[in-house]
């Protein structure tokens, strides 16, 4: 719910907080995203046959075009930029075709890849002003879906990392990591119950640290990525040659953004709802411009695509940290990791059992937000509960059977892999098939209230 203009003081969004907690905050978005920054490049790498060297650079690569991103997002110029707490990192949505493009191909592969990444984020820019309108198909009974399926998507993945995170691994899911996630889950609410006012807000952050060291005599902290890390790098541009470009190579990364647009805008509007600025459309078109920006400028510094990372959007609904100022510097924290391999290799100690204790909060958090919002979209009048049973059923399919589609064609596989984007589409497809389609504007009025009171009272950004 938006919070009325107060002329002696800004949108909590717009707000500069002192320094001290600008920096942690930032550090503590910074904490939350790191896995999941470096595992496309981690899986990518190896994949077309990069040494550990060149896949430490690409580790490198990644966080800094990471920072750069989210400072087009959350700082922006002109029409750039959503404006919103937004951290923004490698997609894992490109993964498998990224690794179907350049599998053992070395250099050359990473050169393709990279070619197609460029020309499918130009497109997406292009595609920005009109793809942003597809906000008012996003009545809260569609919003509330998505943000319940994005944080119940996110889930599976805090339960890897409380796993272990490798599923090779000999202690994958061994007594040991799951009892390490427990006990930074409870020493995250312990902190979140006993603690007030700031240190509070970085409940996260002191969990991870006090999860950290716990760590450390239990034996599952690994302290050889300092050793190995070099203390000052840069992502020198076309590191690995000038990009390629491939036809079948551009089409599927083609698929892959417009996926990541889809799932971009709905973390928008997931974002807007919880810091209380509802993202409309001129919102959406410049968080989209900046995703697709900085996807494009990325392959220059040896990135791969960027997007809105949904695992930060739980941070700000917990920690109620609404400033798009702490986002910045958590974007400047990861072009110094990107810069400074060293320091990228302190986060780096975490490990992903502890971090598995903390996301399940984050992600929980999200998925209660969307819980919200459905409470809100009349579900006792139409067909709004079908709606929602039939979406989230859909939308559950790759996590509850994550081989359901697996005799499916592989380009399809990027669309239907993703419960978000399954999701959303069938919620968008049924709204209009059971609430407008066939109705006069009146009777569409009648039955969607809460879309046409959304919309209404959806504040224009401040640009």
């Amino acid at each position: 719910m938006s919070e009325p203009a107060q002329p002696d003081r800004p949108h909590p969004v717009d707000e500069t907080l002192p320094p001290l907690k600008m920096f942690t905050s930032g550090l503590q978005h910074v904490a939350a995203m790191y896995a999941g920054v470096v595992a496309p490049p981690m899986v990518v790498g190896p994949a077309v046959g990069l040494s550990p060297k060149e896949t430490a650079f690409l580790v490198a690569a990644s966080l800094f075009t990471a920072g750069i991103a989210t400072l087009l997002q959350t700082l922006g110029f002109w029409r750039i930029g959503a404006r919103l707490p937004f951290v923004n990192g490698v997609s894992f949505a490109g993964v498998t075709p990224m690794v179907a493009i350049g599998k053992d191909r070395g250099h050359d592969g990473i050169a393709v890849i990279f070619g197609a990444i460029i020309v499918a984020s130009l497109l997406g820019f292009v595609l920005a002003p009109y793809f942003c309108k597809l906000v008012r198909f996003f009545p809260p009974v569609v919003t509330g879906t998505v943000i319940t399926l994005i944080g119940v998507s996110l889930l599976p993945v805090a339960f890897n990392w409380s796993q272990g995170g490798n599923a090779t691994a000999d202690d994958y899911g061994s007594t040991t990591n799951i009892i390490m996630a427990a006990v930074t889950l409870v020493i995250v609410l312990a902190l979140r119950k006993l603690l007030r006012g700031f240190l509070q807000q970085i409940a996260i952050l002191l969990g991870l640290v006090v999860g950290t060291l716990i760590a450390i005599p239990v034996g599952i902290t690994d302290f050889g990525a300092i050793k190995d890390a070099d203390l000052v790098g840069f992502p020198t541009p076309f590191h690995f040659g000038a990009p390629q470009f491939e036809i079948a190579a551009i089409v599927s990364m083609c698929i892959v953004m417009l996926v990541c647009m889809t799932e971009s805008t709905a973390d928008m509007l997931a974002l807007g709802k919880i810091v209380g600025r509802p993202a409309d459309e001129r919102t959406i078109e410049g968080g989209l411009r900046a995703d697709t920006l900085g996807s494009a400028v990325s392959p220059l510094f040896n990135g791969f695509m960027c997007s809105a990372f949904a695992q930060n959007i739980g941070l700000v609904a917990m920690t109620k940290v609404r400033s798009r100022f702490v986002v910045a510097v958590g974007g400047g924290i990861l072009i110094l990791l990107g810069l400074f391999p060293v320091a990228a290799s302190v986060i780096a100690l975490v490990p992903l059992p502890v971090l598995g204790g903390a996301g399940i909060v984050l992600f929980g958090s999200v998925a209660a937000s969307g819980i919200q919002t459905l409470a809100s979209a009349a579900l006792e009048k139409g067909e709004n509960a079908l709606i929602v049973a039939a979406a989230v059923g859909i939308g559950l399919i790759p996590i509850a059977a994550p081989d359901f589609y697996h005799a499916f064609p592989k380009d399809l596989l990027v669309v239907l892999d993703s419960g978000i984007s399954t999701g959303c589409v069938v919620a968008i497809v049924l709204n209009l098939a059971f609430n407008h389609l066939g109705r006069t504007p009146d009777q569409e009025e009648g039955a969607g209230p809460e879309a046409e009171k959304s919309s209404d009272e959806a504040p224009v950004a401040v640009h």
